[in-house]
């Protein structure tokens, strides 16, 4: 059931044995994780874990399901079975690291965090896992602290070596890191060794017909005034500024979910924000970061069925993995700074599979100055980025590939075959 694109990164993977699949959203990350696992488990006999961000686990499962590659959603070391095993990474204390075979970071960009405790643990933990795969969406082409913690995770070189290579400090700044020179296409090739990047399946040769986004409308609301101001605001001065109007903006963020039948996405950031917010919408289901997993997994599940009319959460609890193409209007009352929060929440539903334009209504007040155009800067910068990293690395990625997947020459005959008279033979 996988495109030829899948197959071929797949067995790629599988020929590496510790690899980085950097796909965008909608290529089928999760099919490919699962088919990689399989074969993993099929070579050896033994466990593999499959490592997804809260509630996403048992959309994995399901989706192993629609593959015929049975799955298991377990929460502790002793629930697990030969085979593929799925948990969240709030649950990866409960398990003893050594005793599977592979393991797969769905979402890997939790290593964003290159002195996280958890994208600590995670690479200590699996440090002597034979088999490793993590997958991710196209990282930030200049995020190099992001691909230098997959580096370290798949045991090609720690991120200090790494930068010792490849990097020097950007000026007086020692958090700043720019590639050498000299170093640039050098760099490229050495992380397509172990990773592929793909963001449409026609930049490496493959049919993408079934890859083109919808359009993709974005409007601005602004509930106090007419046009944001454009005075430079404290951090603590937009904050208040959010308060003063948070009403404003739940109740326009309501008038537009109770408008039609259809399904809706309300991002929010202030836990005040999400209370109003489910009071005012009709048939709507609040997720919360306190809430229980069960909740959680059961809202995402029933959101991606169409059971659920309207749901409300943070980008940071339900933005990342989630599978939302039936759905295609979506709402943002209020927007933090953060680009790669409001990339990730859009892709839950602007993504390849979905048919339909996605509808994105900003809701912000006049006072928090302009925010939009801020996100549409860094946007701008990232797109012409990972443009940039895609043209860099694809010729290098399809030597990759080609190196790994089955050539075949297709048989046309051009005679009928002749089967022998056996009577006569007797």
């Amino acid at each position: 059931m996988l495109y030829d694109f899948q197959k071929d990164i797949v067995r790629w993977a599988l020929k590496k044995g510790k690899a980085c699949i950097f796909a965008g959203c909608g290529l089928g990350k999760t099919a490919m994780q699962l088919e990689w696992a399989n074969k993993v488990h099929e070579k050896t006999g033994g466990m593999v874990l499959i490592l997804a961000p809260l509630a996403v686990a048992e959309q994995t499962k399901r989706e192993g399901d629609k593959f015929g590659i049975p799955a298991k959603v377990v929460e502790s070391q002793e629930e697990c079975e030969n085979g593929i095993n799925i948990t969240n990474y709030e649950k990866l204390d409960h398990f003893i690291a050594n005793q599977f075979v592979g393991v797969v970071l769905d979402e890997s960009s939790i290593l964003k965090s290159y002195s996280g405790k958890v994208r600590n643990f995670i690479i200590e933990s699996f440090k002597d896992v034979p088999y490793k795969l993590a997958c991710t969406a196209t990282p930030a082409p200049n995020d190099y602290m992001e691909l230098g913690n997959h580096s370290e995770f798949c045991g090609v070189m720690t991120r200090p070596e790494m930068l010792a290579m490849f990097f020097v400090h950007d000026g007086g700044q020692t958090s700043k890191w720019r590639l050498k020179g000299h170093a640039e296409e050098v760099f490229w090739q050495w992380l397509s060794t172990f990773s592929v990047f793909i963001d449409n399946p026609e930049n490496l040769g493959y049919d993408g017909t079934a890859y083109h986004l919808p359009p993709l409308n974005i409007t601005e609301i602004v509930v106090d005034g007419e046009e944001p101001t454009s005075e430079t605001l404290t951090l603590t001065e937009r904050r208040q500024a959010r308060k003063d109007s948070l009403d404003l903006r739940c109740q326009k963020a309501a008038e537009l979910a109770n408008s039609s039948d259809e399904q809706w996405l309300v991002w929010c950031d202030l836990n005040d924000e999400s209370k109003r917010l489910h009071e005012l919408i009709q048939d709507s289901v609040e997720v919360k970061g306190a809430d229980k997993a069960s909740h959680k997994a059961d809202a995402v599940t029933e959101f991606a069925d169409g059971s659920i009319r309207a749901l409300v959460s943070k980008p940071s609890i339900t933005g990342y993995g989630c599978n939302w193409q039936s759905c295609h209007n979506m709402i943002f009352t209020g927007l933090s700074d953060s680009y790669e929060q409001y990339y990730q929440a859009i892709r839950r539903c602007w993504r390849f599979g979905q048919t339909c334009p996605v509808n994105v209504y900003i809701i912000i007040s006049a006072k928090e100055g302009c925010v939009k155009e801020n996100i549409e800067r860094k946007e701008k910068d990232f797109l012409k980025m990972q443009k940039e990293m895609t043209e860099l690395t694809k010729e290098i990625t399809k030597k990759e590939l080609r190196s790994t997947c089955r050539i075949s020459t297709p048989y046309e005959p051009h005679q009928t075959m002749r089967l022998p008279n056996w009577e006569e033979f007797n």
